[in-house]
């Protein structure tokens, strides 16, 4: 059985890693092949979807309770450090950010955000940067609003302003130096 550290109450939110954060909105018991299963129902309001989850499987899922402050502090830390940009192929540094995001990490995501901002007065961003850009810095602010009790929005522009204050002198430093 899962451990008593996991269990989750109705009401909840929980970090999914695959589809982040969620609210448990039922408890389910049902005869699946004979057996009886205890079900964490879970709903994910942004993508209109509603997921099943065996109490057993939670903990080789990887699902688990919103991060602690410690871990949002080191999180929101993360995005005022210097992006990190390695000269791979854009392929290969694509799926290192998704792994990154599907991992719920917040810290990683919070460094995939970081790493694929472009201030305004920087050069365009390719299609599939924009995309997984988007991505990692709409579940870091769904984690973030969940945990600060306010919507993904305003969570959002929280995460772009520290953004924007830091990430100009990384950009004129770049400048100066190319």
């Amino acid at each position: 059985m899962a451990s008593t550290a996991n269990a989750f109450t109705v009401g909840d939110y929980v970090v999914y890693p695959k589809h982040g954060v969620g609210r448990v909105v039922e408890l389910q018991r049902e005869e699946i092949a004979g057996m009886q299963l205890e079900l964490y129902v879970l709903r994910f309001e942004k993508e209109r979807m509603t997921l099943r989850v065996p109490v057993n499987k939670v903990e080789a899922i990887g699902m688990r309770k919103l991060s602690s402050d410690k871990t949002l502090k080191q999180a929101m830390e993360t995005l005022k450090g210097k992006p990190k940009v390695k000269r791979t192929m854009w392929s290969r540094r694509a799926q290192e950010y998704e792994a990154k995001i599907n991992s719920g990490d917040l810290v990683s995501i919070a460094e995939v955000t970081r790493d694929l901002f472009r201030p305004e007065d920087q050069p365009e961003q390719s299609y599939s940067e924009r995309q997984i850009f988007e991505a990692a810095s709409s579940r870091l602010a769904r984690e973030l609003a969940a945990m600060e009790e306010t919507d993904e929005p305003t969570a959002l522009g929280k995460i772009l302003d520290v953004l924007r204050e830091h990430a100009p002198q990384y950009y004129e430093n770049a400048a100066e130096e190319g």
